[in-house]
């Protein structure tokens, strides 16, 4: 680089911090400063939404009262509108999504939307019905009052809902103008019926002015037509949304487009199926709290599924009931309360069938498809018939981990422990039993982030705690039976090597002497017989010591003892210098390695009482039941408080456990008792 060049950065790396402004505490960046609102307590927040739900059910009990007192409408076979439903649906999701997200503004939509929609049909229904019972001068505040509530409700729900869905923003500060043109719509038809003229059905109106009265019905159409604008400018934000958002938000808005569509097709029909929405108006908000929540509902899943199931079976058993009674003033119309009779039968009787269908179709929606119960029961069931019994608990926690969406999923058995994922933290620790048997625990992991689906849902775990139980049992026998192998192995080969030692090293080396002894015989014995006759006794000594090494090598292999006086007798043998011996039962037949084992458990018990027990006396008893139970007991000084196991203790219940049983030994001040339980 030039000099030149250099000279020309240096200048401009001057300039640009000389440009910088200098950080200062009066510039320092600061964190946005939270709304006022948001700094409210969460419990007071919940508390509202829930004074909400109850107020806006309070005004629908109200309205049902009203509305038995009103002639039925014509547009509806049912005995509710579209906003009584509105007014039940709306709160109570929102105050579930409040319960959940305080801070997130479209819980709180949904809450003051329902409870305006509530308030409106209710106030509405009362102008009605004091017009009926002959008026009052009131009556227009009231039909002014349920506008202003209709136009707010509108606003919430139709405008603010769907621009700042999901995440409680706008896209961007431009879809700002959309929300001001919309709230001036609706605040000039506030305004139109604060000014419009007097009718029967709306009483006197002192604020009417006569001026206003020739253009009343044009203004109406014209602001109806820009209150459709503002709406669909306002849904049009969802498109946006969607363009620009990934794949978990994009889900999150289509959940409630597809449940708006069973609102707006109704709509735009008009009066034939209108009344239809009473039926599709409470899907719109579950749709919106589910998707919402279904990252984060971890603890109100089964109350939202209820809700579901509950909305549907009304709403299925209701259009059941229509449906019936419309046919029947058709083709019945002499015996309509005896078919209406038999639909309520014939609906109760599918009762059932429909509850199990909705309650799938509630665990889909809220779960998806790997976190659905009954689907991940069946899943594991498939899967564990596919896999081998040792990796079939680590299938069972990759399964439970998926369902429950944790970050890892683990079983502690038999002192080891087997996870599915990152299991750094347990949040939930649950035992494992198997036909009441404890078999393990089962660790879960805390909530994940990657999606929602029922963290230490309750039905996802009593659902595939069994199979998971079933697979560490199954386990704990592959181990348990591995284990049994790797023994039998290893003294098979340990005893290949002691006979292979013993054959080389003794009877090896004691033939080849006694060859080569022979072999010196036979050439001393021409010239030299006293010295082939030495030679020939000392061959005669060598064979004994062989026969004594092979007679040790087979007492070695099984005791000669069982074999020429049996298993009783054997005993009584061992214990001949004083021991008692008692035999309870027939121990004719028993398994050969019962029968050693039992064999080397007394000799070893026996052995240690010479060596160790200080005993004036000791007692063996043998007793057959549907196991040999084999019992050495002593009168000595029993086994000090810190005993080190060696090989003798270790030995007994290495045998005993070969063959399944179990060997127990306990001690006291007044002596020992070795109890061993030989299965036969």
């Amino acid at each position: 680089m030039t000099d030149r060049g250099a000279t020309e950065m240096a200048a401009d790396a001057d300039a640009l911090t000389r440009a910088a402004p200098e950080i200062t505490p009066e510039n320092t960046p600061r964190p946005p400063v939270k709304p006022h609102w948001m700094k409210v307590p969460e419990s007071w927040a919940k508390a509202a939404a829930v004074a909400i739900a109850v107020a806006s059910i309070a005004l629908e009990l109200a309205d049902i009262w009203i509305t038995a007192q009103l002639p039925q409408p014509a547009y509806t076979p049912f005995p509710f509108a579209p906003e009584d439903m509105a007014g039940t649906a709306f709160p109570v999701f929102g105050a579930l999504l409040v319960i959940r997200r305080p801070r997130l503004v479209i819980g709180w939509l949904l809450c003051l939307g329902g409870l305006g929609s509530a308030a409106n049909i209710t106030v509405s229904n009362l102008a009605l019905l004091i017009v009926q019972e002959g008026g009052h001068p009131a009556v227009f505040l009231l039909w002014l009052f349920a506008s202003a509530v209709w136009s707010l409700t509108t606003y919430a729900l139709g405008i603010l809902l769907p621009m700042l869905y999901p995440t409680g923003r706008l896209p961007s500060n431009r879809w700002c103008v959309p929300g001001g043109f919309a709230a001036l719509v609706l605040i000039a038809d506030w305004a139109r019926v604060l000014i419009g003229p007097s009718t029967p059905r709306t009483g006197h109106n002192p604020f009417a002015v006569a001026a206003f009265a020739p253009y009343y019905h044009d203004a109406r159409l014209l602001l109806s037509a820009l209150i459709k604008v503002a709406l669909v400018l306002a849904f049009s934000s969802l498109v946006v949304r969607f363009r620009q958002a990934g794949p978990d938000e994009r889900r999150q808005i289509l959940w409630p487009s597809l449940a708006i569509a069973g609102l707006v097709v109704p709509w735009a029909i008009g009066d034939p199926v209108w009344w239809t929405v009473s039926l599709t108006i409470p899907l719109i908000p579950a749709a919106v709290t589910v998707a919402v929540l279904r990252y984060r509902l971890f603890g109100i899943d089964t109350l939202v599924t209820r809700a579901l199931v509950g909305a549907g079976l009304v709403g299925a058993i209701a259009g059941g009931y229509v449906l019936a009674t419309g046919l029947s003033s058709f083709f019945l119309a002499g015996v309509d309360q005896l078919f209406g009779l038999a639909a309520a039968l014939v609906a109760g009787a599918f009762f059932h069938p429909m509850r199990r269908a909705l309650q799938r179709l509630a665990d889909r929606a809220l779960y998806g498809t790997r976190g659905d119960p009954v689907a991940l029961a069946d899943g594991l069931k498939a899967r564990l018939q596919q896999t081998d019994p040792v990796h079939g608990l680590l299938a069972a926690l990759e399964t439970l981990k998926d369902g429950l969406a944790v970050t890892g999923a683990g079983a502690e058995v038999d002192g080891a422990t087997i996870a599915a994922g990152e299991l750094r933290q347990v949040s939930r620790a649950v035992p494992l039993i198997w036909h009441g048997q404890p078999v393990g625990t089962l660790l879960i992991g805390p909530p994940g982030r990657r999606r929602f689906p029922a963290a230490h849902d309750e039905r996802v775990i009593s659902a595939l705690t069994p199979y998971v139980a079933d697979a560490a049992h199954t386990m704990r026998l592959t181990t348990a039976l591995q284990r049994s192998r790797e023994r039998i192995l290893t003294a098979r080969e340990e005893e290949r090597r002691r006979l292979r030692r013993d054959l080389h090293d003794g009877l090896g080396q004691t033939l080849t002497t006694m060859a080569m002894t022979l072999n010196m015989a036979r050439v001393s014995l021409p010239r030299s017989p006293d010295v082939a006759d030495t030679l020939l006794k000392e061959l005669r000594t060598g064979m004994d010591a062989v026969s004594g090494d092979i007679r040790e090598l087979v007492y070695g292999l099984r005791p000669p003892a069982l074999d020429d006086l049996g298993l009783a007798g054997a005993v009584r043998q061992l214990a001949a210098d004083g021991p008692i011996v008692e035999i309870a039962g027939d121990l004719d037949g028993l398994p050969a390695a019962v029968e050693v084992a039992a064999y080397r458990i007394v000799q070893e018990g026996l052995t240690n009482i010479r060596k160790h027990a200080q005993a004036t006396w000791a007692k063996v008893t043998l007793r057959r039941e549907s196991a040999l139970i084999v019992e050495i007991s002593d009168d000595g000084a029993g086994l000090p408080e810190t005993v080190t196991p060696g090989v003798g203790l270790g030995s007994m219940r290495e045998r005993a456990a070969e063959l399944g049983g179990t060997c127990v030994i306990t001690s006291s001040a007044s002596g020992t008792t070795v109890t061993a339980r030989l299965p036969l």
